[in-house]
């Protein structure tokens, strides 16, 4: 069993929001550099024959790959910045939404979405609106401002899912994984030159910063998370993801001392109950 890759990988995945509260690297070029750096892990994978693999992609097969890129640019660009204005607790349960937004593009598009399902949107929906009313109240409207940001990062989110869905059928797993994070790296670069963001000249600390984040969310999270597919289900692993935000919430409240008011953990709740309900009908009906 591949148990313990799950949980280390779910571990690393829960200190990339603390990371990127801690650190005092720009919040463009952590998500330029994490993405570049993550192109270049996977390269080393690909050499021999998969490298070979890159030219038997089809045209619509790129075209969805390099959209699906510039999604996921967004995704970052939208959600990193949010962890500088709000609570690692309020934005990893906000950006952790993205399934629901996923499910709502499947109804846009025509499908089926089952009763129960439906009903996890609504409770999560729900969650992420008391959540963004209780930090108005109880915290400052700079913590609305990272809720939205979050929020609209879990969209985005959704749309690079979805966009990746259309690329997988044609692209491997790793020359799409490989293309998409490039992709991204060079909209987020690009980002960083019209904002006026420095990319390079850090101290060691802001580097250490970068590649931790980029060891912890990229090769130790989602290498592992595949890893454990091997002998772990789908539906298992999806809702072990879950603990992603309760789990940020502790490592942010040991590691920076940030804790959440007390209010918004109802919010909180609802929130986790209305994913936990999406992500199990959608591996359900899988």
């Amino acid at each position: 069993m591949d148990g313990w890759a799950l949980g280390v990988a779910l571990l690393g995945i829960c200190t990339t929001g603390p990371i990127i509260t801690e650190s005092s690297a720009p919040v463009f070029a952590l998500a330029a550099w994490r993405c570049l750096l993550g192109a270049a892990f996977i390269a080393i994978f690909l050499m021999g024959r998969q490298w070979r693999s890159l030219r038997e992609i089809s045209r619509s097969g790129w075209s969805a790959t390099l959209l699906a890129g510039a999604l996921l640019a967004l995704h970052f660009a939208l959600w990193i910045p949010s962890l500088r204005f709000t609570t690692v607790a309020s934005s990893t349960a906000l950006v952790a939404t993205q399934p629901v937004w996923a499910a709502l593009m499947a109804m846009i598009r025509g499908q089926k979405v089952p009763s129960r399902m439906l009903a996890g949107i609504i409770i999560a929906i729900l969650g992420a609106a008391v959540l963004a009313g209780s930090d108005f109240a109880f915290t400052s409207p700079r913590a609305l401002f990272g809720d939205a940001l979050a929020l609209a990062g879990a969209i985005a989110a959704a749309a690079y899912v979805t966009a990746g869905q259309h690329a997988r059928v044609s692209v491997p797993t790793l020359p799409y994984s490989m293309l998409a994070y490039a992709s991204a790296s060079i909209w987020l670069f690009i980002v960083c030159g019209v904002t006026g963001t420095q990319t390079l000249g850090y101290s060691s600390v802001q580097w250490q910063s970068i590649i931790l984040l980029t060891l912890c969310g990229q090769v130790i999270g989602h290498t592992l998370i595949n890893k454990s597919l091997r002998t772990i289900s789908a539906t298992v692993a999806s809702t072990a993801i879950l603990f992603e935000m309760p789990g940020s919430t502790i490592i942010a409240a040991a590691w920076i001392h940030q804790q959440p008011p007390v209010q918004v953990w109802p919010a909180l709740a609802l929130v986790l109950v209305g994913l936990a309900v999406v992500v199990r009908s959608q591996t359900r009906a899988a």
